[in-house]
């Protein structure tokens, strides 16, 4: 059995961290298109493959970029100037590893202008388009050569014949360093909601959990945390003891708060195995009664 094979290709529940964004005028969240599963058996002929980014999603309506909870990221006016007047459906991003960086810029209620002047926003769909996705990557493509504005740039979208190819250029990705990769059915029309002309493809799992109670570390951790004990949304408890960096340990999420973890299957039990952090997940929306 392959390594891929052993690997559980499951979906995340996607949720887009902003933290302490300025609360939209219109609170009301943009209608995004939201991805499933790649469990292998999709026709790999019916979609376009591009490398999934490891940013934070964002939604231009015309005038504003708007977080996938309905915030505004609080983009300078230069940055956006020339962006064009309909939707857009993106992703502002740093690159590859760079999350906790765009994080620090995106999330500050005062724009900083160098900061920013390294932020892009990378777009893959045009939501108010009536035609299937290989039209609107079309038009995109089009929109990209057409703008003046270094901040806006169109995710490269490419086709792969077979399974094989598709783990192939998986494996690649992930060893420079990136997350995954997205098919997005050819033939789709723009929709809200999760759905198949949608599919993230990753190594691993990653999931949300919420955190009830910080775990006492031994050892070298002596005096720091040395675990999380998280609940999911269907009540199941379990701990999260590596992915920390020491200031994580010493300064670790709040009880309440949610965190992204990773993991590679699950046990008889349905506890997920080999359990690691990635991040605080602080703009989520948690399911379940007892979201913070």
């Amino acid at each position: 059995m392959t390594r891929y094979k052993l690997i559980s290709f499951l979906c995340s529940i996607s949720l887009i961290t902003t933290c302490t964004l300025t609360q939209a005028n219109n609170p009301t969240a943009p209608p995004l298109t939201l991805a499933k599963t790649y469990q292998g058996k999709a026709d790999l002929s019916l979609y376009w493959v591009s490398e999934k980014l490891d940013g934070v999603r964002a939604y231009w309506n015309g005038r504003r970029l708007i977080s996938r909870q309905g915030n505004i990221y609080p983009a300078p006016s230069w940055f956006t100037k020339d962006f064009p007047d309909h939707a857009l459906d993106g992703e502002l991003y740093l690159g590859r590893q760079q999350f906790q960086a765009l994080l620090s810029i995106v999330r500050k209620k005062q724009a900083i202008k160098h900061e920013w002047q390294t932020v892009r926003y990378f777009v893959f769909d045009m939501p108010d388009s009536n035609k299937p996705f290989s039209q609107r990557l079309k038009q995109l493509q089009q929109l990209s050569r057409l703008s003046s504005t270094p901040y806006l740039k169109v995710v490269k979208q490419f086709k792969l014949n077979s399974k094989a190819a598709l783990l192939r250029e998986l494996d690649r990705v992930v060893t420079l360093g990136g997350e995954g990769l997205m098919l997005h059915r050819a033939d789709a029309l723009y929709h809200a909601g999760r759905n198949d002309d949608l599919l993230k493809v990753k190594l691993y799992t990653d999931s949300e959990a919420k955190v009830i109670a910080h775990i006492a570390g031994k050892g070298k951790y002596t005096g720091m945390m040395g675990a999380l004990l998280v609940e999911t949304p269907a009540g199941l408890q379990f701990k999260v003891g590596s992915g920390f960096s020491d200031l994580e340990r010493a300064k670790p999420a709040e009880v309440g708060s949610i965190i992204t973890y990773k993991h590679y299957g699950k046990t008889n039990r349905g506890i997920p195995r080999f359990a690691s952090f990635i991040r605080i997940r602080e703009d989520a929306i948690y399911p379940g009664k007892n979201r913070p």
